[in-house]
């Protein structure tokens, strides 16, 4: 980040009384930690702070101090808007609408569209919490025990537990820094990674029961129906697609969620060296090379085939290449 852009977001956030900070919906672990750790630090600082999150906080982030404070839907006028961990203004959510452009966009997306008044997107962070862990200071805000473990949230399941292809020295050092300011990695990690609710373990099991293959592609889907028997009240995978990642020789997966709208949420996991953040873009998506997601239009076995299709292309071209 320059001086200048430095400067002038510390600038912004002294002078404001009164912040609105949003999320994007169907919030990850990045998502809920980076929306606590710098709402928090906000507060701390004696901001009138407002956290938004429009699909609220799913179950595996509600030990985190402050999560009961989130809402889905502003209320009132604000002299600063922020934007974190979303690649496009829509990814916000449709509560959001009235408020774009915001005023700061933080996040790492490789296909973040710099939607902002102010952007401040670095593609080499493993996560959003990683840019406001490294910028607290530099904004003159306190990383309190609290705020540091909303942070370290972040970081932790953004690489999965610090293992996904992008993890650097950098981050593992940020993440000592907030151990040392008093989150303690071992419950966070529990929390975080570990725990599943029963009704998630069961949302698993149909999606589990389902697999498909095709040569170096492997899938799954989940429909309303699986959703309604297993007692699942997400609109996510229940974290299912980390789970499909994990087959040795699937060089890609992807994981089909079937929406209440009449859309259907695709999350793709690569291994390193095949791009599926284009795939995502190209369908109004975002995300990493190695993990990105979109939501189309559609019924669940059209958008299962279409996807199939552009996966199979891609890594046609990319073997080519």
């Amino acid at each position: 980040m320059s001086d200048a852009l430095q400067a002038e977001i510390r600038s912004k956030i002294r002078i404001s009384q009164r912040v609105l900070v949003a999320t994007h919906v169907r919030p990850d672990g990045d998502a809920i930690g980076s929306l606590l750790g710098l709402g928090l630090a906000l507060r701390q600082a004696g901001k009138l702070v407002q956290m938004i999150s429009t699909d609220g906080v799913p179950a595996s982030y509600r030990h985190l101090t402050g999560s009961q404070d989130i809402i889905q839907r502003p209320e009132g006028d604000f002299d600063l808007t922020i934007v974190l961990d979303c690649s496009d203004p829509n990814r916000a959510g449709k509560n959001m609408n009235g408020y774009n452009p915001p005023d700061l966009n933080v996040d790492h997306h490789v296909t973040n569209l710099l939607f902002a008044k102010m952007n401040l997107v670095d593609t080499t962070a493993v996560a959003t919490a990683e840019i406001l862990a490294d910028n607290l200071a530099g904004w003159d805000l306190t990383l309190t025990s609290d705020v540091a473990a909303a942070l370290l949230t972040g970081i932790i399941t953004d690489t999965l537990g610090f293992r996904t292809s992008n993890m650097t020295p950098k981050a593992l050092r940020l993440a000592a820094d907030l151990m040392e300011a008093g989150a303690a990695l071992p419950d966070l990690y529990q929390h975080s990674l570990i725990e599943r609710s029963f009704e998630a373990m069961r949302f698993w099991a149909a999606g589990l029961a389902k697999l498909e293959r095709e040569g170096p592609i492997v899938w799954t889907t989940l429909s309303m129906a699986d959703r309604q028997s297993t007692g699942y009240p997400g609109r996510d995978d229940a974290d299912l697609i980390n789970e499909l990642s994990a087959i040795s020789d699937a060089a890609v997966s992807i994981v089909f969620v079937e929406q209440p709208s009449g859309t259907v949420k695709v999350s793709w996991r690569a291994q390193p060296g095949i791009d599926v953040s284009a795939i995502a873009l190209k369908l109004g998506g975002g995300g990493h090379p190695s993990a990105a997601g979109a939501e189309v239009e559609g019924s669940l076995e059209d958008a299962r085939q279409r996807i199939l299709l552009e996966t199979r292309q891609m890594m046609h071209e990319e073997i080519k290449a």
